[in-house]
């Protein structure tokens, strides 16, 4: 079996981290085909929604302590380059670096569904998904400082975002350990569940998205996500024009007289 399945159901794309015996630690295999999914999600018009998740008792566990201890991980190799160095810093930008960037490409909602540990960079593969939805038992650290390193594939951008400077470097500092509840508490995670109705409540979750005006739905997630780099009238400005754009749409006359017919129907005589 390879190290991620990738699967298109309908309008809804799959991404389930697949080494279950080494609790979904990343291998080379893994962030390649994880990579080749985002770039066909990204490209295709028929998928509505992306989950991702982990096969067996994990979410994600990040790197593979063993190998890095060996001096591999998941860096690849780089045998024309002298600088050991050099050569990791290539590897994380050509590897794991690929899937943030990717994913800011992505208008469509990406949702990780979270059970068991999602540990340092596993964690920061959920912290790039626009919801991120636990099991109330799953276990989340920033585990970096225990390896005595620094979170390399986006973790330092996204975590301070998410709970705020402080609680961001108290997670990296002291690598402590947060329940699904815990993480619900400080913003880390948008929902915690217990653990019996997860898949359920994601699944359902999954198919309201799937169900919502598409066009409005990307173009939200595009004005939230410039918005956090732009000024009011620039985020006003654009939103005018995403307006103007979705007001033309066959969702927005087929729903907003659904709505009208609805009043109507409520309305006394």
């Amino acid at each position: 079996m390879p190290d991620l399945i990738y699967e298109v159901k309908g309008h809804a794309a799959y991404i389930t981290l697949n080494r279950p015996e080494h609790l979904n630690c990343f291998s080379e295999e893994m962030i390649h085909l994880w990579t080749a999914a985002l770039e066909d999600i990204r490209d295709r018009d028929d998928i509505y929604a992306v989950l991702l998740s982990g096969n067996g008792k994990a979410f994600c566990a990040g790197g593979d302590v063993k190998a890095m201890a060996a001096g591999d991980g998941f860096f690849e190799s780089h045998e024309d380059i002298t600088s050991t160095a050099l050569a990791r810093k290539n590897s994380l930008w050509t590897g794991i670096q690929r899937i943030p960037l990717i994913l800011e490409e992505i208008d469509k909602p990406v949702i990780a569904k979270i059970h068991g540990p999602a540990v340092g960079a596993g964690l920061d593969m959920a912290l790039m998904c626009d919801v991120r939805i636990a099991a109330e038992s799953a276990t989340m650290s920033e585990s970096y400082f225990n390896a005595g390193i620094v979170p390399g594939d986006g973790g330092a951008y996204f975590l301070p975002r998410l709970v705020g400077r402080d609680k961001a470097l108290d997670m990296f500092w002291t690598a402590k350990v947060l329940n699904g509840t815990e993480a619900e508490r400080i913003g880390l995670v948008t929902l915690a569940v217990p653990d019996d109705q997860l898949d359920d409540y994601v699944e359902a979750y999954l198919g309201k998205i799937l169900k919502a005006p598409q066009q409005a739905m990307r173009l939200t997630k595009r004005a939230i996500y410039q918005s956090e780099q732009s000024t009011l009238r620039a985020s006003l400005d654009m939103v005018s024009s995403f307006m103007g754009i979705v007001t033309e749409l066959d969702d927005y006359r087929t729903r907003t007289a659904a709505l009208a017919e609805k009043l109507n129907r409520k309305t006394p005589k």
